[in-house]
């Protein structure tokens, strides 16, 4: 698996081009602006755009999904079912979306799968996708930090919940946010004080 992270819009959401070297096939997740910048990606790698995965449903990570759809109208976008309610999701009418998944789904691009694990608590529909030894934990878990939850859809204790459900995996992982840098699961076990309180509970 190799990853491309863009840095996209005001708010600098990272978007990530997920793909695989020998096939080129490549996913993305929240593809939160600049669909220009993401076409050019895709284009100078070589890329074959084939699933769009979304962490939730926020602005800033879907502001160039409708540009996408309609450059890649057969490319299935995927959304938690908990996120689809526009009242709720603050997507300022940029949400598209193809597919949903629940917790549990697997969603196959061979080699890679998708396993996608629920972590509400930023929104009802926030989750985490897994791939291999990598986490894309949106705005669940920052380095160091969480997703706020005093935005609708939010909720104190169900994000405590989600850090404390990630902080039981076993073993380590890389961890992927929708905002800042990198990090992995062990340093955020050890140091992130939202992570230890959730350890607690």
């Amino acid at each position: 698996m190799k990853m491309i992270t863009l840095p996209l819009g005001a708010l600098e959401t990272n978007c990530y081009v997920v793909y695989d070297e020998a096939s080129k096939a490549c996913a993305l997740v929240d593809p939160g602006a600049m669909p220009q910048t993401i076409l050019d990606t895709l284009e100078k790698n070589e890329l074959a755009l084939q699933k769009i995965f979304l962490t939730h449903a926020h602005f800033d990570h879907t502001g160039a999904l409708r540009a996408l759809h309609e450059k890649f109208p057969d490319v299935p976008i995927y959304v938690n079912a908990q996120d689809t309610d526009e009242t709720l999701n603050m997507s300022h009418g940029n949400l598209v979306y193809t597919d949903t998944f629940l917790d549990g789904d697997e969603i196959s691009m061979p080699p890679l799968t998708f396993r996608v694990l629920a972590t509400p608590g930023h929104t009802r529909g926030s989750s985490c996708l897994i791939c291999s030894d990598t986490i894309f934990s949106g705005d669940t878990l920052f380095e160091g930090c969480c997703g706020r939850t005093d935005l609708p859809g939010g909720d104190g204790a169900q994000m405590l919940a989600s850090l404390k459900r990630l902080a039981e995996l076993p073993g380590d992982y890389h961890v992927l946010p929708g905002h800042g840098e990198d990090t992995t699961l062990d340093r955020e076990r050890r140091t992130n004080y939202y992570m230890r309180e959730a350890m607690r509970v």
